[in-house]
């Protein structure tokens, strides 16, 4: 899609790379390779989860309460601020189904780890005091929350966004540009929303048969995608065609 439009067209450069003969893995490589990838997550999982996790137990069990700031329990966890600050930007994620402040938050702590967002729920709504074999009660409280239209929603938005602080800084490092990093970024969390938008809008449209405001967003999305994936590539015509167009 991108590739079709005047911005990012061009003349395809010669790429050539030697892939190496492929060959069975040995158990040694294996195991080296499972010894990497697993220390690189408990790093990982000690550092960036673990204090965002912190983080958002700390905002979420502490708030104003008539003027003083004190410990909340769970039962007053809406006026925490980590709901205070959710809500100034929750709204935003209404048009997908879950513009409340636990799961806008829960998108947001993604960006720095996609494993926060589970984190974050399980902070949110308690899991811990419930069994951890069967998960009895906790399935009740999302049911409550969330329809299954507005979790498929919310899966697609998470999947499709920009990815974790690690690999936008790849990103970051790969383009030497802030402009086309930050580019990059807004792409990937814009075409996330649209498509989240489609799913609940067009989803919500079949199942309920409301049409609204938001619906006629949802088909725009469609027909814009669409029109990305049909539409020809952009031409850049050389002097001499244009030269020959005027005559």
């Amino acid at each position: 899609m991108l590739k079709k439009t005047k911005m990012f067209s061009g003349d395809p450069s010669p790429f050539v790379i030697e892939l190496p003969a492929y060959h069975i893995p040995t158990a040694g490589s294996v195991i080296r390779s499972m010894a990497e990838r697993g220390t690189s997550f408990v790093k990982k999982a000690g550092t960036v989860i673990t204090l965002a996790t912190i983080l958002v137990w700390f905002l979420s069990y502490f708030g104003f309460v008539n003027g003083a700031f004190t410990y909340l329990t769970e039962e007053q966890m809406d006026v925490s601020l980590l709901a205070h600050i959710g809500n100034t930007f929750a709204w935003i994620f209404a048009p997908l189904g879950w513009g409340t402040w636990k799961p806008a938050v829960a998108a947001i702590t993604g960006l720095m780890a996609k494993e926060n967002v589970v984190g974050t729920f399980g902070i949110l709504y308690h899991v811990s005091n419930f069994d951890k074999d069967t998960g009895e009660g906790i399935w009740q409280l999302l049911r409550a929350d969330y329809t299954p239209l507005t979790a498929y929603s919310y899966l697609i938005f998470n999947l499709l966004c920009a990815p974790c602080i690690a690999a936008m800084s790849a990103i970051r490092r790969e383009m030497s540009s802030v402009k086309w990093f930050w580019t990059a970024v807004g792409y990937q969390c814009g075409f996330a929303y649209i498509v989240g938008m489609i799913i609940y809008q067009i989803g919500s449209l079949i199942i309920t048969g409301k049409f609204g405001i938001g619906t006629i967003f949802g088909f725009i999305g469609i027909i814009a995608i669409i029109y990305g994936l049909v539409r020809k590539p952009y031409e850049e015509r050389h002097p001499e065609q244009k030269a020959g167009a005027r005559a």
